[in-house]
This record gives structure tokens, sequence and C-alpha cells, in this order.
């Protein structure tokens, strides 16, 4: 009932068509009304020879009709729009509140299970929110009447027409019971379905790669029959359910007609009565039955509900700080005893410190694991530190706007993210405003105008998914080209030569020297190359910063770094930090 309750608000922000609806509906319900008093006056009238009234009362009958389709005709369009924006609506607050979750959120979900509550969850919300109050506000209106007008036709009658009513109500009370768990099952298996989905999608290559499409092809059988059991599971309860309840509403009719029969041959009711008694009873019993089947919806909208709000409750970064300073950032970046961990009992970070002055290079070298990453993250408060303090120019991090800091701070990756876009597009999410000739110079700069004046449509090429129309070397160069267009102060890069050939390196590499001056600099390499010349060298293991100093000096210290370098020539061209 709390979930229920929780998505009323979203009814709040439309009141006009919410109402809009409700009249229409009502009126619509009203009109219905009309045909069983005019059926019983046109039985009455024929039996006793009187047909004088005969089409004016037809007229009657067709104009309520008319009435009736033409608000149902309104209802219709004002239940459509009004729908599709509380869809809107909904989906479009999950969706700013799931881009306000941290990083660390998204690390233990699955891609297809957030989809899945963005699109299908938020759809059977709102079916329960828009169908459910309408059909529900009419079908109790209608119920209402309709017992209204039969007791006023018959009292004693009516209380027969009502005797299969508890046994609807038990029946109703034992569903809802029972229905969560059923509903709960079947959207997490909906779910895992499309989480291996997404998941197998976007690793067809090495679906392929590994010869694994008969065994991914079972596992989707797998999830896919999971959720095929649990949607028949719902179904058989369903087909006990439904038709039962429509046995016990029919039993109202056949007592109506058994003993409204009787009251006929006694004398004591007209044809024309009991046929209009029979209309109201089916008045009665239709909407419970309408009842029956809004259950089964709101049971799914239910659990749907509780999916959507189990990610707007989850608590988001760390809200923006209101503050005066100025936006402009150097560049002077500084470590206080940082620490932080995953959650675990394991510190992924310990005591690190360091300072980074503005223009000046720090290299990050270590074993896999040894926290370079991790580091950096903090950085851009993808990641809260737990201890200690980070500075940006002397002011604390957490004192910072986070838009101001990452405007402030530029990403280069080892798997340079391109989004499923022109190069354009993808260019311009560094500076939207730029020029085209602002964005050929940056393509120019970063090593890669040669290979974008090759493709078929120039920079209005489409990349494909992750940039998968372009080979590793061209993604990275067009992530160095948007970094230059972004001209950020403090730049990241984070393995940004790996897993290219030598070519491809020396592009990228003095692409990546152009990107880097005048800017603090953290660079996470592998290769010896790409630090040598570095400002500060770190090394890092197991989260502790164990040495520091420049090329030259940790050599000659022969230390950790100095066997990392001797471990680090191969076929003595590639130098590589292992």
């Amino acid at each position: 009932m709390r979930t229920v309750i929780r998505v009323f608000a979203y009814l709040r922000r439309y009141p006009g068509m919410a109402t809009g609806t409700l009249a229409c509906a009502i009126f619509s319900t009203l009109m219905a009304f009309v045909f069983p008093k005019i059926t019983q006056l046109v039985m009455d009238d024929i039996i006793a020879g009187r047909g004088e009234r005969l089409w004016t009362l037809v007229a009657i009958a067709g104009a309520a009709y008319f009435g009736r389709d033409g608000f149902n005709a309104w209802r219709i369009i004002l239940n459509n729009t009004f729908e599709q924006r509380v869809i809107f609506d909904l989906r479009s607050d999950l969706y700013s509140h799931i881009q306000r979750l941290p990083l660390r959120w998204f690390d233990d979900r699955a891609t297809g299970d957030i989809m899945t509550r963005l699109l299908e969850d938020v759809t059977a919300v709102e079916r329960m929110l828009i169908d459910g109050i309408e059909q529900g506000v009419v079908a109790v209106l209608q119920i209402i009447l309709a017992i209204v007008a039969l007791f006023l036709c018959q009292a004693k009658l009516a209380w027969l027409a009502l005797l299969p009513v508890p046994f609807l109500v038990v029946g109703a009370l034992s569903y809802t019971l029972t229905a969560p768990r059923r509903y709960r099952i079947q959207r997490k298996a909906s779910s895992a379905m499309n989480s291996l989905l997404h998941d197998n999608l976007a690793g067809i290559r090495q679906i392929k790669t590994y010869v694994r499409e008969t065994e991914e092809h079972a596992r989707f059988d797998g999830v896919s029959g999971a959720l095929r059991d649990a949607a028949l599971r719902i179904m058989r309860v369903w087909a006990i359910y439904n038709p039962s309840m429509s046995f016990f509403g029919a039993i109202g009719g056949v007592l109506m007609l058994g003993f409204g029969g009787g009251e006929v041959l006694a004398g004591r009711l007209t044809h024309g009565e009991l046929a209009g008694l029979l209309f109201l009873v089916a008045l009665l019993y239709e909407p419970i039955g309408k009842l029956h089947s809004l259950n089964q919806l709101i049971q799914s909208g239910r659990a749907a509900g509780e999916r959507v709000f189990e990610i707007l409750d989850e608590k988001p970064e760390p809200s923006e700080v209101e503050s005066d300073l100025p936006v402009s950032v150097k560049g002077d970046v500084q470590f206080e005893d940082v620490s932080f961990s995953y959650g675990d009992d394991v510190p992924t970070l310990r005591h690190i410190t360091l300072h980074a002055r503005p223009g000046e290079t720090v290299a990050l070298v270590g074993p896999t694991g040894a926290g370079k990453t991790t580091l950096v993250n903090m950085l851009t408060r993808f990641y809260e530190y737990d201890d200690g303090e980070i500075r940006v120019d002397g002011t604390p991090l957490r004192d910072l706007p986070k838009a101001a800091l990452r405007s402030a701070v530029g990403m280069v990756t080892q798997e340079s993210f391109l989004f499923n876009g022109t190069v354009r597009d993808n260019l311009r999410l560094g500076r939207p405003p730029a020029s085209d000739d602002e964005l050929w110079q940056a393509l120019s700069d970063a090593n890669a105008r040669d290979f974008v004046e090759r493709l078929p449509n120039r920079m209005d090429t489409v990349v494909g998914e992750r940039g998968v129309k372009l080979s590793v070397g061209e993604k990275q160069r067009v992530s160095i080209a948007r970094a230059l267009l972004k001209d950020p102060p403090i730049l990241i890069l984070d393995e940004a030569t790996a897993s290219v050939d030598t070519e491809t390196e020396r592009l990228i590499q003095q692409a990546l020297d152009r990107l880097m001056q005048r800017r603090t600099s953290f660079v996470i390499a592998h290769r010896l190359s790409t630090v040598r010349h570095a400002d500060q060298i770190l090394v890092l293991e197991r989260g502790r910063i164990v040495e520091r100093g420049r090329h030259d000096d940790l050599l000659a210290m022969g230390g950790v770094y100095a066997r990392l370098c001797a471990s680090s020539f191969l076929d003595g061209e590639k130098e590589v930090l292992v």
C-alpha cells in the first residue's frame, strides 16, 4: 500500500486531466443505466399493446448509447495523454536520480536490470496508476448505482442477487494476499533475462571468438525458461481465480432469473421489470469482474513499483555545495593522508600524501591492484575518500561544486568510450559550442585528422556502438581530441597508450605530449617511455606509496621501481612496467 500511495504524487501534477478523465468515465457509466429502464418500458408497452411511445423510447436509448460512447472517446484521448505524461515524468525522475547515484552503486548492478526498471517497470507502475484509478472508481460507482437501482425496484430480489458477493470478497482477498510474491518473482526473472541479453549482445564478439554460441544459448534459455515458469505460475492461479469469480457472478444472474421468473408467474412482477432487473444484475457483476482484472493489474504494478522506488530511495552522491568560489582552477592538487576502501575490510588506499603543482606531471606505477586508478578516481569524486583530505588550489575537494570540479578534469583511459553517434557528436562532448575549424584543429593536434578525412562522411561518419567502427588507436586519438577541446587544467591519463602497435603508440604519444602541455597531469602507465620524463614518479604497492622521485633517482635507489624497469624491456623496443 505504501508503494501505491507514493505513486499518487505523480497524479497531482495533472489535476485537470485526472478530473476530466474521471468525469468522462462517470458520465459514460451513468448513460449505461438508461437502457435497462428503457427496456422495461418498451417491453411493458408492447405486451400491453401500447406502441405510441416505442420510437421515442428507442430514440432515447440510442441517444444514451451515443452519449456513452462520446464520453468514452474523450476519456480515451484524455487518459492516454495523461498516461504518457505520467510515464514521461516518472521515467525522467528515475533517470535523473540514476545519473546522480555514485559509481559505487553501479558496481553492484547489472545494466540490463537497470534498463528493465526504467522501461518495463515504469510502464507497469503507470498502468496501475492511470488504469487502476480510473477503472476502479468507475467500477465502484457502477456497483453502487446498480445496487441502489436493484433495491429501489425489488428489495427482496436484490438481496438474492447479492448472495454471491461474500464468496467474491473472500476470493479477492485470497488472491491479493498471495499475489505479491508471484509478481516479484516474475519481475526478477524479467530483469535476469534482460541482464543476460544485454551482456551477450555487448560481448557478441567474444562469444563468437570462443565459439560459445551453444553454451550462451543454453544460458539464455535457462533465464528465459525461469521467466516463462514465473509467468505460467501467475496464469495458472489466474486461470482458477478469474473463472471462479465469473461463475459466482453468474450465479447472481441465475438467482434473479429463477426467483424473478417466479414473481412474474405470480403476477407480482411484469415482464419488463424482470428484463430491467436482469440488465441491472449484469451491470452489477460486470464491474466486479473488472475489479478482479484490476486486482491483477495492481499486483503487477505494485511489484514493479517496489523496484522503481528501490532505486529512487538510493542515496545519491553528496549534494552540490553552494559556493561563491571561482570556477577557474589552476591545477594545484594535494592529497593529505588519504585512505579509501570499497566497503570490505581491506583498504584500497592507505595514507596517500602527494603534491602536484600546476603544470607538473605525476606518474603512477605499480602492479595491478596497487590502487593507481582508485587514486585518480578520488580526484574526480567518482568515489568519496574515507579519511584525510584532498585539496585543489588549496580548497578542500568537498567544498568545490562537483560540476565545476569535473569540468576542470579531463580523462583519457585505456578503453576509450565513444557514443553511437558521429565523430562530430563525440568531439563536441568536450565543448558543445566548438566550431568545425576548432574540431579539425583538435583532430590535427591529436594526430587524428588524416584518418577522419578518409572516413566515408568525414566528421559526420557514425562510429557505431562504443566506437566499434574505429580501431583502438583511432578511438584513442578521437578521445584525445575531445580532451583537447575541453582544455582542462587537470588531466588524467589511465593506460592511454596500452593495447596499440608501435606506430600507433608513437602517434598517440605525440598527441598526449601536446595535450599535457601546461596542465597538471596524472599518468598511469605500464610503459616506461610514458613515465621516464615525469616530474614525480609514485610507486604504489597494496595501496601505499612505497617510493617517489624522478626516474634517475629511483633507478639509483635500486628498489621496487628499479626492479620494474629491469624487467621491462621486450624485443629492445617496447618498454613495459609490469
